[in-house]
């Protein structure tokens, strides 16, 4: 069988430095966990140094579990008021902005 995705109208913000404080108050508490550094050069974020960061990241509590959003991530908020982060390419081919 096959199925299509119902339509669906979700809110959505980018992890970038320039949206950093839209971020904060668009994911509240208890959905964001923490801010981050993330280092290209460790899968190990927490022990990454603020001057040796390669990119921000947001740590967020999911239906699933805590994840990491990095920079250039979307921030979407769920039917149901939940948050989870989703890489650009896959928002991308799966959303459309809506005038």
């Amino acid at each position: 069988m096959k199925f299509r995705k119902k339509p669906v109208v979700v809110e959505a913000v980018q992890l970038k430095w320039e949206t950093w404080n839209e971020v904060c108050d668009f994911v509240p508490k208890p959905w964001f966990v923490r801010g981050v550094w993330v280092c290209n050069t460790s899968s190990d974020y927490s022990d990454c140094k603020k001057d040796t960061y390669d990119r921000i990241g947001l740590l967020i509590h999911t239906l699933e579990g805590d994840h990491l959003a990095i920079e250039g991530d979307y921030i979407i908020k769920g039917v149901n008021g939940e948050f989870y982060p989703c890489k650009p390419d896959i928002f991308d081919m799966t959303y459309e902005v809506v005038e």
